[in-house]
């Protein structure tokens, strides 16, 4: 089974809330809320795609002194496996704003339930719940 390494963030704003990217029609799960990131790219360090897909997907910039790892999620699908490292940041430059057309949302972590999500994510709230 092909593995697929995917970076995700937790972007935490000063009123604690983080903010989750729902899934574009036309691309697998849409309508699924999930933390930004995307595809660890070859010879890409997560951290670096992280970076990279801030700036593509939402306009923002951060380094990876801002990224902090929080936890992780390995999840077998149907046709790949999923490992994701999920990193906290809370230091940004520029407003978080949707460059692909997904919809964005500042959720408080007591909320992250209500937004249905893909199954590799949904291990990951209570972890973040009693970190945050």
């Amino acid at each position: 089974m092909k593995v697929v390494l995917v970076s995700a963030v937790a972007l935490i704003d000063t009123d604690g809330r983080v903010l989750l990217a729902q899934r574009p029609e036309g691309k697998s799960m849409a309508g699924l809320w999930e933390f930004p990131g995307g595809k660890v790219e070859p010879g890409e360090t997560p951290e670096h795609a992280l970076i990279r897909e801030l700036q593509e997907e939402l306009g923002i910039d951060t380094w990876e002194s801002c990224l902090a790892p929080l936890t992780f999620a390995s999840h077998s699908y149907e046709d790949f496996h999923l490992l994701m490292p999920l990193y906290a940041c809370r230091k940004w430059e520029g407003i978080a704003h949707s460059r692909e057309g997904q919809a964005l949302k500042w959720v408080t972590a007591n909320n992250l339930r209500d937004y249905p999500m893909p199954a590799a994510d949904i291990p990951l709230i209570p972890l973040l719940r009693d970190w945050l």
